[in-house]
C-alpha cells in the first residue's frame, strides 16, 4: 500500500477515534494482534500484545456505555478533545507505521480526530434536533458507525 492512502486510512481512524476515542485504539491493537497491521520493531509494537488490546476494549466498552447518559460531558470541551487528539494520533502512528510514516500517520490521525469530534457532535445533535428524538436514541447509531468504521479501516491492511 502506498504512503498516500496510508496516511488516508491515518486521518479516517483518526475520525473514529474523534467519534468514540477508544475504539480506534481497541481495533488498530486487535488488528495488529493479528497481524493485520505490522508493529513488530516498531517503538508501538507494545500494542499488538494481548493485554494492550484487552485493555483498550474494556476501555472502549466502558465508553460506548458512559456515552448514553444524560450527564456525559461534550466531546469537544477541551479535556475530552485532547484525549481523542492523542488517541488518534497514536491510532494513526500505528497505521502510519506500515509505511515508515510514524510522525505523518500520527498527524493525520490527531486532525482526523479533531474533524470526527466537531463534525460527530455536529451530525448527532442535527440529527436529535430533526427527529425531535433523545440523545440515547441516537448514540447507538454512532457507536455502530464507530465500530464497524474502524474495522473496515484496519481491515484495508
Amino acid at each position: 500500500m502506498n504512503t498516500s492512502s496510508i496516511l488516508a486510512l491515518a486521518f479516517c481512524i483518526g475520525v473514529i477515534a474523534g467519534l468514540r476515542s477508544l475504539t480506534a485504539p481497541a481495533v488498530v491493537c486487535w488488528a495488529a494482534h493479528f497481524g493485520w497491521i505490522n508493529l513488530h520493531g516498531s517503538r508501538l509494537s507494545f500494542m499488538a500484545a494481548t493485554a494492550t488490546a484487552v485493555i483498550f476494549t474494556i476501555l472502549a466498552l466502558v465508553e460506548l456505555a458512559t456515552d448514553k447518559h444524560p450527564d456525559a460531558p461534550i466531546r469537544t470541551t477541551l479535556g475530552l478533545l485532547t484525549a481523542r487528539v492523542v488517541l488518534g494520533a497514536l491510532s494513526g502512528a500505528a497505521l502510519g507505521v506500515a509505511s515508515h510514516s510514524l510522525a505523518p500517520g500520527a498527524l493525520f490521525g490527531a486532525i482526523g480526530a479533531i474533524l470526527g469530534a466537531f463534525g460527530g457532535h455536529g451530525v448527532r445533535d442535527k440529527i436529535v434536533r430533526a427527529l425531535h428524538l433523545r440523545d440515547v436514541w441516537i448514540a447507538p447509531l454512532e457507536d455502530v458507525i464507530a465500530i464497524a468504521g474502524g474495522l473496515l479501516i484496519v481491515y484495508r491492511f
